[in-house]
């Protein structure tokens, strides 16, 4: 997949998230941020399981859980800031002004993702790329998470009363973080020789394990059966599997 697609996609998903909100109902942003992220939980999931973690112990000698269980980590650190609005928050933050801790979080958090992106990109042999050659789950991963995201982040602006301008300069910072990260790791890739790039694929892998892991326990509001959002969860679980 050319640069340009994925660079496409990533800032792509985020602004046509943006578009939504603008579009759309309140409730039916609410609604449709729960089944979004319900099938984006089971895909993420899935390829943790079925893909990430099986290359990773068979590819690398690292103690991969322990970078896996300092990614799980990492993410509930950011979640103290961001609110939890990785997998559909954004009441905790109603009536209230944006806080820029939660900005910042959301863009350490992207920026850490898109990085093991630009490591595949610039050639460098992680688990994935040598057991697929090239291979873009990581990068479908992300993408079909940015959009719910960046649906409850649109939504938080417009609540906030921040105004549409500056609403839309959140939102295209925001869309611009992960391909950030992909420049990080194509650039400076092969200036750290040495390293391990498995590394960061665990550590992204734990904090995609703790997001998708809540927002699978999340979805059933108040512990009721939701016909709907089971069937996201296993659509996504479906796909990841096919994929494969």
């Amino acid at each position: 997949m050319e640069l340009g697609i994925i660079l496409l996609g990533l800032i792509g998903s985020v602004l046509l998230g943006g578009g939504l909100v603008l579009r759309l109902r309140q409730e039916q942003n609410t609604q449709l941020i729960k089944i979004l992220l319900a099938f984006s939980g089971g895909f993420l999931l899935s390829i943790a399981f079925i893909h990430f973690i099986p290359e990773l112990y068979e590819h690398s000698e690292l103690q991969i859980g322990i970078f896996i269980l300092v990614g799980f980590l990492v993410q509930l650190f950011l979640e103290f800031f961001s609110g939890g609005i990785e997998h559909g928050h954004t009441h905790k933050h109603e009536g209230a002004k944006l806080p820029i801790a939660l900005l910042i979080a959301l863009s350490v958090h992207a920026i850490i993702e898109g990085i093991p992106i630009g490591t595949q990109l610039a050639g460098l042999e992680t688990a994935t790329a040598h057991h697929h050659g090239e291979d873009h789950t990581l990068f479908l991963g992300i993408l079909f998470h940015r959009l719910p995201v960046a649906i409850a982040l649109m939504t938080l602006l417009t609540r906030a009363k921040v105004g549409t301008a500056k609403s839309w300069i959140y939102l295209t910072f925001f869309a611009l973080t992960t391909p950030i990260g992909l420049f990080i790791g194509l650039f400076s890739g092969h200036a750290v020789e040495g390293f391990d790039f498995n590394i960061l694929l665990a550590i992204v892998v734990g904090m995609l394990l703790h997001i998708s892991t809540t927002i699978i326990f999340e979805t059933s509001e108040n512990h009721k059966f939701n016909f709907v959002k089971l069937i996201a969860i296993f659509i996504g679980c479906a796909i990841a599997f096919f994929i494969h």
